[in-house]
């Protein structure tokens, strides 16, 4: 194999798919990554065998020239290396030449690296994007549902289904939703696809978040294919593949109540900085209790005390507040994470008791809800 790149181009390849990478891997040849050279570029692949992505670096980009192949091949390189090595090279260009015994000869400037390697067929092969069933979403669409949603999946693998996202696809829309049992995040969008029922998955929320990242960027669609035991996203240059979470995801719609005793509708900022100041004095504490007072002169006050530190209050004015003059205390953190995930201007709340399910929206309705469950306090 032997062929030269512009250094950028292969760098950027190499960061997107360095996040399959394992971190500590089982076998050597997972803590490397895959180069091939073909007659179409460059495909650089990593995978942890939970997670795998292919990056591609074409021949020509903007009738600019990215990739010469001399001779096609395949060579598998330790990732740290030669992530640090693309790096720090002197050159705009690099040049592979791999040799028998899995070496490979990197040149770029005066500089010449060899890097022992590992036996490419050694490397798992990867997923086929091409079989399954399939839904189409924009990119920056998606992000906004992972944002929404991910980071309400538990963090504790006792009930490992819940440390993902369930996918809950149905005729003409998608929703993600994400529960940890203290908490519950949904998000949907409108979608085109000719399923007769719906269909579900569940991912893990640190794969979420890592596809996330990989969509920042310039807009495109996503393609999403999945089976019973995998589903890939193929999107610009990239191939994200991953397995599904076993299981079967608990029935949350039960927790959203149909009617509240009280409402409502203000700015979402105002809340969210009253909310953060409190926190202050409680961040010591492992349930970061905040407390939130519906008052009688239509205002609300958010409030907050450590035996330790001391006490805060502050009154803050709402746009709309009818029913019930309910007080409620819930954690700070997660209550923040639930507003900052709402988006807008405005939130509406809806309350059904001291101890029933806080849930938010957009002002209006939208297509996200957070719901957080209040702790009992002696007031």
């Amino acid at each position: 194999m032997k062929f030269v790149v512009l250094r950028e181009h292969l760098r950027a390849a190499i960061q997107q798919v360095s996040a399959a990478v394992s971190s500590r891997p089982p076998v050597p040849v997972l803590g490397g990554i895959c180069i091939e050279a073909g007659p179409s570029g460059l495909t650089l692949a990593a995978s942890d065998t939970d997670v795998s992505i292919q990056s591609s670096v074409p021949l020509e980009e903007n009738g600019e020239i990215v990739v010469s192949v001399e001779r096609p091949g395949r060579v598998v390189l330790p990732a740290k290396l030669l992530t640090d090595l693309v790096r720090k090279m002197p050159a705009d260009s690099v040049e592979f030449e791999s040799s028998e015994g899995f070496h490979a000869v990197i040149r770029s400037g005066t500089s010449t690296v060899q890097l022992v390697g590992y036996d490419p067929d050694d490397f798992p092969d990867l997923p086929s994007p091409e079989e399954g069933r399939r839904i189409v979403l924009s990119s920056e669409q998606l992000r906004q549902m992972i944002r929404q949603t991910s980071f309400a999946a538990s963090r504790h693998d006792s009930t490992p289904v819940l440390t993902g996202v369930l996918w809950d696809v149905g005729r003409d829309r998608i929703r993600l939703v994400a529960c940890d049992r203290h908490r519950l995040a949904w998000s949907e969008a409108k979608v085109e696809n000719s399923f007769e029922k719906n269909e579900n998955f569940v991912i893990l929320w640190k794969t979420m978040d890592e596809l996330e990242k990989l969509l920042e960027g310039s807009p495109s669609f996503v393609d999403v294919v999945f089976t019973e035991s995998r589903v890939s996203f193929k999107f610009r240059s990239v191939s994200f593949h991953t397995r599904v979470l076993e299981g079967t995801y608990p029935d949350t719609s039960k927790l959203v109540p149909e009617t509240f005793r009280s409402e409502l509708v203000m700015d979402v900022a105002l809340l969210i900085d009253s909310i953060d100041r409190a926190s202050v004095l409680t961040r010591e504490e492992k349930t970061n209790i905040v407390r939130l007072a519906l008052m009688e002169e239509d205002a609300v006050e958010v409030s907050a005390s450590s035996a330790e530190v001391g006490k805060m209050s502050e009154t803050l004015p709402v746009v709309s507040l009818t029913g019930e003059r309910i007080k409620v205390s819930f954690n700070s953190r997660y209550m923040l994470e639930a507003l900052k995930a709402i988006g807008g201007e405005r939130v509406h709340i809806g309350f059904s008791g001291p101890a029933a399910p806080i849930v938010m929206r957009p002002e209006g309705g939208g297509d996200v809800l957070q719901l957080v469950l209040p702790y009992r306090t002696v007031q």
